[in-house]
């Protein structure tokens, strides 16, 4: 039987990396792991969804008799794995400048604490958001089915839980979790995205959310809309400048129709509709109706030509 030349290629890509870590500052430690895991994340991420939802999305053999035991031994641990995940990345933040052991370790705790502290809220939120996915599409037969299979409120729980993880300075696990679900649902939502009550997204696939988008209470969108930036600032040296607010601002009870796209940090006026596949680089007034036949008409503030 032939063999391939695996030792080869084993010590080809252990140069390979030695070269990249050298060049990255990264630990030669043999037993160190220096960032946080996709699976493990992966795996928190589900046990938290049975924290929250526990006879729909806990475990099939769960009964309403031992539900508060299960959300405790089940919480508990998930905590414990994500302050792990907590240490690594802050270790990751600074390993170019090294911080007191004692110091990062409380940082870490601190942040998995509040998270713990916010689940509840986070809940009832997730409740809101659920209710305004049955109230919004006529073909949703129970809440239930609304949690159990639509891929808005999937990707919803992951932004609500990954949200104040990144506000707790950990955008490294959120980053994670967002991913998560993007690559089961199409749905881009960034962590730092600011996200109100009663969201829902319509279908969902292609949406994209950016990390500064703002978006009120009450609004519904639909598939293949994009809350992006408008344009990317540079310095001198042609490099991208990271921070600034790029994204649109959506007022409450606004509606977004499927593949519109919204960029820049313009504001959709409260109550707004936006027809699909639509361009908006300009911001809406409130209660106005935007589609592809007046939307010259609705946004332009020249006077119009003789």
């Amino acid at each position: 039987m032939a063999s391939f030349n695996v030792t080869g290629v084993v010590q080809a890509l252990d140069g390979i990396r030695t070269e990249w870590r050298d060049s990255q500052k990264r630990s030669r430690e043999p037993d160190a792991r220096e960032f946080p895991s996709r699976i493990a994340l992966a795996e928190v991420v589900e046990a938290l969804k049975g924290v929250l939802f526990p006879m729909r999305l806990g475990p099939v053999d769960l009964r309403h008799t031992s539900e508060n035991f299960y959300v405790g031994h089940t919480l508990d641990t998930a905590l414990h794995r994500l302050l792990d995940q907590a240490r690594l990345e802050l270790r990751y933040a600074s390993r170019h400048d090294p911080r007191d052991e004692a110091a990062l370790q409380a940082q870490a705790f601190e942040a998995i604490d509040r998270f713990a502290q916010a689940l509840p809220a986070i809940r009832r939120q997730l409740d809101l958001d659920v209710l305004a996915a049955y109230g919004g599409d006529p073909a949703a037969t129970s809440v239930d089915e609304v949690l159990l299979c639509y891929p808005g409120v999937l990707a919803l729980i992951h932004h609500r839980l990954a949200h104040p993880l990144y506000t707790f300075g950990l955008p490294l696990l959120a980053r994670i979790i967002a991913e998560l679900a993007h690559s089961q649902t199409g749905i881009d939502i960034h962590p730092g995205a600011q996200i109100g009550d009663s969201f829902f997204i319509d279908h969902g696939t292609g949406v994209v959310i950016g990390e500064t988008a703002v978006i009120g209470k009450g609004v519904r969108i639909y598939q293949a809309v994009t809350l992006g930036a408008k344009r990317f600032a540079t310095d001198e040296e042609g490099h991208l400048e990271k921070g600034g607010l790029r994204h649109p601002v959506v007022e409450d009870d606004v509606v977004i129709y499927a593949g519109a796209t919204i960029l820049g940090r313009v504001t959709l006026g409260k109550g707004a509709v936006i027809g699909g596949n639509v361009w908006i680089t300009s911001s809406v007034p409130p209660g106005a109706s935007i589609t592809q036949a007046n939307l010259r008409h609705a946004l332009c503030t020249d006077p119009p030509e003789d």
